[in-house]
């Protein structure tokens, strides 16, 4: 099963860019995109169902956010899930933060965490969405034979090796001590970072680009997105990949296997 995760940065923008030939070419069984800035009703039918591949026609759930163009999640995936809920936490959900997917064995989760701002502006709301998040994800893994998927644009560069200039952004938004500190906490609660799972000391990697200064040419980036499992679930893993090729957002899309 492949699954593909992408902060699109705008459902339709993205659309205009070849966001449904991709998809069809690409063929994942499930995508789960965040910030889609929309609400389903503002989208082409192409959009809301586009066709893979292999002739398969994509469900699509949607978690928009109250306030237009911003925010948002959204699931695209060819088997109907036995269950689509929203983290159940108003202030988060109301951003459209969260969508959780649940399949056979195993719940996959949407997510995009919010941007702590310039100055740390809005850092208490991102580390109360962090712990709560925790919570959602640690509430599933205890369930039995439930494995837990959770990707998503983090906006969090958890080490060093995850962006270009870690000196440079010391005290800068996505690298803060007490973004840092929770991605320790959440590794820690037994989730594993599947692309450090497979490329433990692998550098110049990243997911995400400015769009100043020739950032992406010259690869000087961050990696902000992520497909963490709980433990139990690294069993099944077969690989886990960035896709630094996939242009149309000013990030790129990142690839779970599993088995």
């Amino acid at each position: 099963m492949d699954i593909v995760s992408w902060n699109v940065n705008g459902i339709r923008a993205v659309e205009k860019k070849g966001f449904c030939e991709w998809l069809a070419a690409e063929g994942p069984d499930i995508l789960c995109v965040q910030e889609t800035k929309a609400e389903p009703g503002q989208l082409s039918d192409d959009l809301k169902n586009p066709v893979s591949r292999d002739g398969a026609r994509y469900r699509s759930y949607w978690a928009s956010a109250q306030k237009k163009g911003y925010s948002g999640t959204a699931i695209y995936t060819k088997t109907e899930p036995r269950d689509v809920r929203f983290l159940g936490i108003k202030e988060f959900d109301d951003e459209g933060r969260v969508l959780a997917a649940f399949y056979g064995d195993f719940v996959l989760i949407s997510a995009y965490f919010p941007n702590s701002r310039n100055g740390g502006a809005r850092l208490p709301y991102k580390l109360d969405f962090c712990a709560a998040m925790l919570e959602f994800c640690k509430t599933f893994a205890a369930g039995a034979g439930q494995g837990v998927i959770l990707c998503g644009d983090y906006n969090i560069a958890h080490k060093p090796i995850d962006l270009a200039r870690p000196k440079e952004n010391e005290g800068n938004a996505g690298y803060l001590p007490e973004e840092r500190a929770w991605m320790d906490t959440f590794t820690g609660a037994s989730f594993i970072d599947t692309f450090r799972y497979f490329h433990p000391d692998e550098p110049d990697n990243y997911t995400w680009w400015s769009y100043r200064a020739g950032a992406r040419r010259k690869n000087i980036g961050w990696r902000i997105d992520y497909f963490c499992v709980d433990a139990p679930f690294a069993a099944r893993l077969k690989s886990s990949e960035i896709m630094p090729d996939v242009t149309g957002s000013d990030h790129c899309p990142v690839k779970l296997t599993v088995l």
